[in-house]
């Protein structure tokens, strides 16, 4: 049979796909280059920890899509194949998020999510219930390299804009309540810039309800805890404890609960269980803040 291979096919974010091997008509072991830095190569050591612990045979969590779909991506994870305080927390998170959206989504069947900062984010795959409308939304050079693995369409969508450009409101169709999922975002950003973007959501949506990790303000500035971030070259610049914290940043919302990682902790190592009483788990622990439109 014969067989040609394309290596041709530039990404204008950063990247390439390489290694197309065409054996007649069939395309076999495509793969996508990645030579991003900064806070969009992060995507790509939380997409890799979750494939790792989904992959390991005491895995605690499942991630099928990131098993099915590491392999396509040609980049050097060593540093993240090394940072187990990185891949930890990461799949701690996944763990409590997917509690959390799929509580969401029992209670109204025939929601709208926007999934803020998506990356390589695969929760869709997990939570459909066969009804819901999901848009993923991210930058566009990050949605062109997810665009390029996923080829998503149907209830299943992206919106390739900054999230602090009022544009992508105006992408989003709401079907029943609307649950906004913002995960590994917000330690990145400024505390104006968070505020912009709840005001656009609080200003373009009603029934709004968010899901919305913050870093422990202990860990500003200490990204050396996690070395494959640092390696990166992106930098933990704000947080905050609880909603009480965000103050005017979430005007025009209440506060649902206050949540944190630390049952997602416990669920990966059992060991965590003998210290979950201590306050200071608790304390350090990222966030996860629960919150709805007032």
């Amino acid at each position: 049979m014969h067989a040609k291979l394309y290596r041709d096919h530039t990404l204008a974010g950063g990247g390439e796909v390489c290694d197309y091997w065409f054996v007649g008509d069939k395309v076999e072991n495509p793969k996508l280059k990645q030579d991003r830095t900064g806070t969009a190569e992060t995507m790509l050591q939380c997409f890799y920890a979750r494939a790792m612990h989904s992959r390991n045979p005491k895995n605690k969590f499942r991630d099928t899509k990131a098993e099915e779909l590491i392999d396509r991506i040609d980049y050097d994870f060593s540093n993240a194949k090394k940072d187990t305080a990185m891949s930890g927390g990461i799949v701690a998170r996944s763990v409590v998020f997917d509690e959390l959206v799929s509580d969401f989504i029992r209670k109204n069947p025939d929601c709208t999510v926007v999934n803020i900062a998506c990356g390589l984010d695969t929760r869709f795959y997990r939570m459909d219930n066969g009804k819901i409308t999901w848009y993923n939304l991210d930058l566009p050079e990050t949605i062109e390299v997810r665009d390029s693995i996923y080829q998503e369409s149907g209830r299943v969508s992206t919106i390739a804009c900054s999230v602090l450009d009022p544009a992508w409101a105006d992408q989003v169709k709401v079907r029943g309540k609307i649950l906004f999922i913002i995960e590994g975002l917000t330690m990145y950003m400024k505390a104006d810039e968070v505020r912009t973007m709840l005001a656009i959501i609080r200003d373009h949506f009603d029934n709004a309800y968010v899901c919305m990790e913050t870093l422990c303000p202990y860990f500003v500035k200490k990204e050396n805890i996690e070395k494959s971030i640092q390696a990166t070259g992106a930098t933990f610049t704000w947080g905050a404890n609880s909603f009480a914290d965000l103050g005017n940043i979430a005007a025009g919302f209440r506060k649902v609960k206050d949540d944190n990682i630390a049952r997602g902790m416990e669920t990966l190592n059992p060991i965590y269980k003998l210290v979950m009483w201590m306050p200071i788990v608790h304390k350090f622990a990222e966030k996860i803040l629960v919150f709805e439109k007032a």
